[in-house]
């Protein structure tokens, strides 16, 4: 193998060999053949993830990968050859040859959001259940789809809100559902890291290796620019759905894993680009978003420049309760109490033998748990924890923010018919014109 050409070689042999201690196994008693679309960056954390919850397991094998970047490709395959001691897998940039052999049972997707609605459909209809990234799709209509075919199919799905199988979250969850906290009756969430790119370099020719074509797929034909790819591309609507589609999906669906609510009665947002003109991102550097419930309101806030409104949680969900408040982020929770009791706070698990620069310590035992749960899933038969119907949910209601802000209104959402009553207006964001020859999924 090239080291020059292999990402994060010793990273990865380290990992290898720290799987053997791993606490969290998935037990695989038939063969699993495993295929993934998208080998760059959480593609191949989840990739990886699942390559430590079934170490030394006969049973899972990496049969084959794809990606237009024949660079991500190569490392990718190097990897589970050389450092996972596994057959290495074939390797494809045009996802539909991966898929027509028909020979996979579970596919991993982690492409950009404008992609996971197709790969997932296709992996869906070619015979293999599917761990798709967060938001499931770029558009409202595509998550409905994936979501009637996952049902038509009986395809079980696990969405990447991992914060479901997060440890120090489901204590929070336990503390909260106890009663401790009273009745709760506002949530905010809050993302404040300049997470924002604020570059603005020109144009330039795509990567030998790489068809550009297939990377853009149905979204708009544009020149090549080094934002669009890798990682970057989420800063561009294009592609992503901005800081809400990226991060407030989290919170959100953190929430919802706690109290378990649904489909809010209203929602309405404002932001826009006030601060980071210059920049050739096209998302809003500021945003805020209001849920309304029948006795409940949740909330969301980012801005991608200045300094958190609490220091200690950059990126957070708030639970306001009548006895107090609990703070949570991925790295810790804690209960401060209004009117007596006792405070609390406790840091996130770490599990830092199996961390890399792509996924610390404290996210390892969430990502873990949650490829455990998806395995384990798609051996019993039973709904993983973070199913295609949450996930849409989560993901449809971080878009109607999204559409909100776009209309400048307040929009009335019907659970029934899953549309926005009385504004066509609203309801046309819920599709996009493909680009030929794709055509817009259908369950």
């Amino acid at each position: 193998m090239d080291r020059r050409h292999f990402f994060g070689a010793a990273s990865a042999a380290t990992l290898a060999a720290a799987a053997d201690r791993s606490p969290v196994r998935a037990d695989v008693t038939k063969l699993l053949r495993v295929g993934l679309i998208g080998s760059g960056w959480y593609g191949r954390v989840n990739l990886r993830n699942l390559l430590i919850a079934t170490k030394g397991n006969a049973n899972v094998e990496i049969v084959a990968l794809a990606d237009p970047h024949k660079k991500h490709l190569d490392e990718v395959a190097g990897e589970v050859e050389t450092v996972w001691k596994k057959t290495r897998p074939a390797v494809y940039q045009d996802f539909r040859d991966m898929l027509k052999p028909k020979n996979l049972d579970a596919v991993i997707v982690g492409s950009p959001d404008h992609w996971h609605a197709l790969h997932a459909i296709a992996a869906m209809n070619a015979g293999a259940d599917v761990y798709c990234e967060k938001p499931i799709c770029h558009t409202i209509d595509e998550g409905k789809a994936m979501a009637e075919t996952a049902m038509k199919l009986s395809r079980i799905v696990q969405i990447g809100t991992q914060r479901r199988s997060t440890p120090h979250v489901i204590r929070a969850k336990d503390f909260i559902k106890s009663g401790k906290l009273g009745r709760i009756g506002m949530v905010k969430t809050c993302c404040y890291y300049n997470m924002r790119s604020t570059e603005n370099p020109p144009d330039s020719a795509p990567p030998a290796d790489m068809n550009w074509d297939l990377w853009v797929g149905p979204a708009p034909m544009v020149k090549f620019n080094k934002l669009y790819h890798p990682r970057s591309w989420r800063a561009f609507e294009a592609y992503g759905n901005g800081i809400v589609g990226d991060m407030f999906v989290h919170m959100l669906d953190t929430a919802r894993f706690i109290l378990g609510f649904g489909f809010p009665k209203t929602v309405s947002s404002t932001g826009g680009i006030f601060v980071q003109k210059a920049a050739k991102a096209d998302i809003p550097d500021t945003q805020s978003i209001q849920l309304h419930y029948d006795d409940l309101t949740v909330t969301w806030e980012h801005r991608t420049y200045g300094r958190p409104d609490d220091e200690k949680y950059p990126w957070a969900v708030f639970f306001y309760g009548e006895k107090g408040v609990v703070k949570l982020d991925v790295e810790k929770w804690e209960f401060i109490p209004h009117g007596g009791g006792k405070a609390f706070a406790e840091k996130a698990d770490l599990m830092p033998e199996l961390a890399d620069k792509d996924q610390p310590a404290h996210i390892v035992p969430g990502g873990l748990g949650h490829m455990k749960n998806f395995l384990e899933c798609v051996g019993t038969r039973k709904q993983a924890v973070a199913n295609i119907d949450e996930g849409y949910i989560s993901t449809a209601v971080s878009l109607l923010g999204n559409i909100a802000m776009k209309t400048g209104r307040t929009l009335q959402w019907n659970p029934v018919t899953q549309i926005v009553v009385g504004d066509d207006d609203a309801n046309k964001f819920f599709r996009r014109d493909y680009r030929k020859p794709w055509i817009y999924p259908h369950a």
